[in-house]
């Protein structure tokens, strides 16, 4: 090899990238001490931007397309370099291609749960999770603030503190919507899209814009979404009584069922299986119509009525009917206070509860004034 030839080897005459990842946001074209011909040609494809950098200062930003490498086009590396009069000899700078292209399908979520004081459940516990994108909108911002000199960046150096600002911008929207665990659900898109404008301030500084932010979940914690699945067992059942029956029913036909008993065991089963439900039916009839023998012990009455109040975000009680009485007489409960007790859907207003009437129906009216 002549020595015209070793140093043509020396030489870079193209500079492209082509990207054979999928997470590769930052790519630095492997110079390796090599210097760019003068008049050598850089080639940017759709989705991607190409930074000069010399000594350690960004220079020329190249958008997509086919460049010439001359003093018309690296003005800013012409004055770094002063290069006053153009240039004929090769040069050194480092070349970066950065990623343009949105990187979808990030996964954000919550590490801790998020404590919150929940209007029908008190303090809880939430946790969350769902799915954003991103792309970088400001190449030499982005080599700025986060690359540095570090070379090939993916998104795995990214993702981890985008989603940490993610859930802490997403922990202060949930507390500001003030809304119900239960009503939490209908409202994923309106979080996602505050979350989303909440946080662009925050991306802008890094060069970045985060695209299609969604909340995909939010869920309470295990034992308190088994209470939960209880009390819609019980909201499905309906009439106990109707149930058990139907239990008694099921039985009976399992018992007929019994292929070891035969047709006339079937028959015998069947038989005691109605017999026994006659007998429940006529038992719970006799319970709730029968008076009781005379001499026998009455039951115990019924439990007073009783209700929890909200007081100043504060959840208090159950306080019965002649405590909440002493309550409104001393001015710490009226008719706006939030009340709530077994049995209803969530928080009302003391007006809006009619066993409540009975309360302020017996609040004295205001004083006269002097002299009246």
């Amino acid at each position: 090899m002549g020595l015209f030839d070793k140093l043509k080897n020396e030489l870079i005459d193209i500079i492209e990238w082509t990207d054979d990842s999928r997470d590769t946001v930052v790519w630095r074209f492997p110079r390796h001490g090599n210097e760019i011909k003068h008049g050598a040609m850089l080639t940017v494809r759709e989705g991607q931007t190409a930074v000069f950098v010399d000594e350690g200062q960004i220079a020329d930003v190249f958008t997509p397309g086919t460049y010439k490498l001359t003093t018309a086009n690296l003005p800013i590396l012409t004055t770094l370099e002063s290069w006053k009069y153009g240039f004929e000899s090769p040069f050194k700078a480092e070349v970066y291609f950065v990623n343009t292209r949105r990187f979808t399908n990030q996964k954000w979520g919550t590490k801790n749960p998020i404590m919150l004081r929940d209007p029908e459940f008190g303090p809880t516990r939430l946790r969350a999770f769902g799915t954003y994108g991103f792309r970088v909108t400001e190449a030499d911002v982005f080599l700025r603030e986060v690359v540095g000199t570090s070379g090939d960046v993916d998104t795995a150096e990214i993702t981890d503190h985008i989603r940490n600002l993610v859930v802490s911008r997403f922990t202060d929207a949930l507390a500001s919507a003030k809304l119900a665990a239960l009503d939490l659900a209908a409202n994923y898109d309106e979080l996602g899209t505050a979350l989303g404008e909440t946080m662009q301030a925050d991306m802008e500084a890094y060069g970045i814009e985060l695209v299609d932010l969604m909340v995909e979940n939010i869920s309470l914690p295990p034992e308190v979404e088994k209470v939960l699945d209880e009390r819609t067992s019980m909201g499905v059942i309906g009439n106990l009584g109707a149930y058990t029956q139907f239990q008694a029913a099921k039985a009976m036909g399992t018992a007929a069922a019994n292929p070891g008993g035969g047709a006339a065991a079937a028959g015998v089963g069947l038989g005691a299986g109605m017999a026994m439900a006659n007998q429940m039916t006529q038992a719970m009839n006799q319970s709730q119509q029968a008076p009781p023998p005379s001499g026998a012990t009455p039951p115990p009455p019924p439990p007073a009525e009783a209700f929890h109040v909200s007081i100043d975000g504060q959840t208090s009680g159950p306080f019965t009917m002649d405590q909440l009485k002493a309550k409104a007489t001393a001015g710490e409960i009226s008719r706006e206070t939030h009340v709530w007790r077994e049995g209803m859907d969530g928080w009302k207003r003391a007006s809006e509860v009619d066993a409540m009437s009975r309360v302020f129906g017996a609040v004295p009216p205001p004083p006269p004034p002097p002299g009246a």
